[in-house]
């Protein structure tokens, strides 16, 4: 509904890509068929020279390929309705649930294995061919793609581009006005420098001043509430961020303070809400027969200009999301990453940041763990790791003990059972509460520093000591030369 209909219009926009052939795969007939008849429509209705056909076998697609654009999600609607009830269920409340939090990693789980098998098909059917990612979520499905280094991949969002409008408006400032650093993890991008390309003013410390203000901050109540504490603005919604870190959703007294505008602003299950209404709304509809196919210019999503470079090798600058390679040296190697990049006939360059501030690069190793335990639990099929992921998740941690993660974790295995084969066959091993009776006596054990700590601060607590404002006894004054005797009987 959203991508595969605005970046082929965008395809067909590109002078740089005429007489191009377009694939479409997918894994079903009534969606594929639909779409392959509107981007025949499009070209017919502005002369495109181009071509378009489509396939349910991935190999035939990938055939020869110069191009790979991945937008898919395993499980569909019935799968994100796990992803977001059954913790609803458990008190872990997610606005969107397809990033971090337990339904990104459920999320994750179903996705990895798939965009594994398409970069190994494309090793061997298009090795040259570059994979634009588009498939969600994105920090955990790019750092399974970095274990696959013979595939050129980047991973892409329009955070960084829809922000930047955001902080155009509240310092003033045209964007195309505005250089730019952002980096940090995708959905989780900080924007270090925001400067006037005019004057070269600091335009963070305006963006500061500018969020105190009811009229601006209200917007975006979590991404302003960040920056106040810890200094930049970020790359992300309210509704997305507020699942990422453990103060805004983990009790009622947080949601009714930061998550109280609707829909992404923060109200529980809207994506899957309005995913819902729309599937609703068009189920046995060709929504795409009222759709306009007249072109009148490309979207601001990368994907036709990343391609236009590297078949003009004219360089393009974006901010992607690539294995880290020391572009971002204060986060751990090999995770996913998001940098700005420079695309030319060669391929894809990362820029090296170097360090993040310290507090941001905390806050994104707080899910880039997650998203490392979560690759592991994919590729291995492995149940504990995937508690494991569940658990240190910054929300969930903030909410459930480990016996209700895991527990939580197993019911969302369960459920979502038909699309994660990788763990056939396979249970999450029970850890029960474990129950102590009241007349147990503990075993008897060397004793413990931090017990002799305890014994210790007892023994000063038993002690007796004077009544505060009890007068101390002196001692004896002795004349001067008086002689000194020695009790009878007592040895020298």
């Amino acid at each position: 509904m959203v991508f595969a209909k605005t970046l082929a219009m965008d395809l067909l926009a590109t002078p740089a890509l005429r007489g191009a052939e377009i694939r479409l795969m997918s894994r079903t007939r009534p969606k594929l068929a639909q779409m392959e008849r509107f981007v025949e429509r499009v070209i017919r209705t502005n002369g495109c020279e181009a071509s378009v056909w489509s396939t349910l076998d991935r190999r035939e697609a990938l055939q020869g390929a110069d191009y790979v654009i991945a937008m898919l999600q395993v499980g569909g609607l019935e799968a994100s309705r796990f992803d977001y009830e059954i913790p609803l269920r458990w008190g872990v409340d997610q606005c969107i649930g397809d990033t971090l939090g337990p339904g990104g990693v459920m999320r994750a789980l179903r996705t990895i294995p798939v965009m594994v098998e398409v970069a190994r098909d494309m090793e061997a059917l298009c090795p040259e061919a570059l994979l634009l990612n588009y498939v969600n979520p994105m920090g955990a499905v790019c750092a399974a793609l970095g274990r696959s280094p013979s595939v050129q991949f980047i991973g892409l969002c329009h955070g960084v581009q829809t922000t930047l409008d955001l902080v155009s408006r509240y310092v003033g400032v045209p964007k195309g006005e505005i250089d730019f650093l952002a980096a940090g993890i995708n959905h989780m991008a900080w924007f270090l420098r925001l400067r006037d390309k005019r004057d070269g003013r600091d335009l963070n410390p305006i963006l500061r001043e500018q969020i105190e203000k009811p009229a601006y901050y209200v917007n975006e109540k979590v991404r302003c509430e960040v920056m106040r504490h810890f200094g930049y603005f970020m790359t992300e919604s309210t509704g997305h961020l507020s699942e990422y870190l453990p103060w805004f959703r983990s009790h009622k007294r947080a949601m009714d303070l930061y998550c109280d505008q609707p829909d992404f602003g923060g109200a529980s299950g809207a994506y899957y809400r309005y995913a819902t209404m729309l599937n609703e709304k068009y189920e046995g509809v060709d929504y795409l027969e009222a759709e306009d196919p007249k072109i009148r210019g490309r979207s601001v999503e990368y994907c036709s200009y990343i391609l236009e470079a590297h078949q003009t090798d004219v360089p393009f600058r974006l901010n992607g999301n690539v294995r880290n390679d020391g572009y971002i040296t204060n986060l751990p190697p090999g995770c996913c990453v998001e940098v700005p990049v420079f695309v030319d006939g060669r391929g894809f360059h990362p820029e090296r940041v170097g360090d993040l501030p310290a507090g941001c690069a905390a806050l994104n190793r707080s899910n880039v763990a997650v998203q490392e335990l979560t690759v592991e639990a994919a590729l291995a099929g492995d149940p504990e790791r995937a508690m494991q992921a569940i658990a240190v998740d910054p929300l969930t941690s903030a909410v459930l003990t480990l016996r209700e993660a895991r527990e939580m974790t197993a019911e969302l295995l369960r459920a979502e059972a038909p699309w994660l084969p990788q763990f056939e066959g396979k249970r999450l091993r029970p850890a029960p509460t474990i129950a102590i009776p009241k007349d147990v006596r503990p075993v008897e054990v060397p004793l413990d520093p931090a017990l002799v700590i305890a014994r210790r601060f007892g023994e000063l607590a038993e002690r007796k000591v004077p009544a505060k404002g009890a007068r101390k006894p002196r001692p004896p004054v002795r004349k001067p030369g008086a002689a000194r005797t020695r009790k009878k009987g007592r040895k020298k």
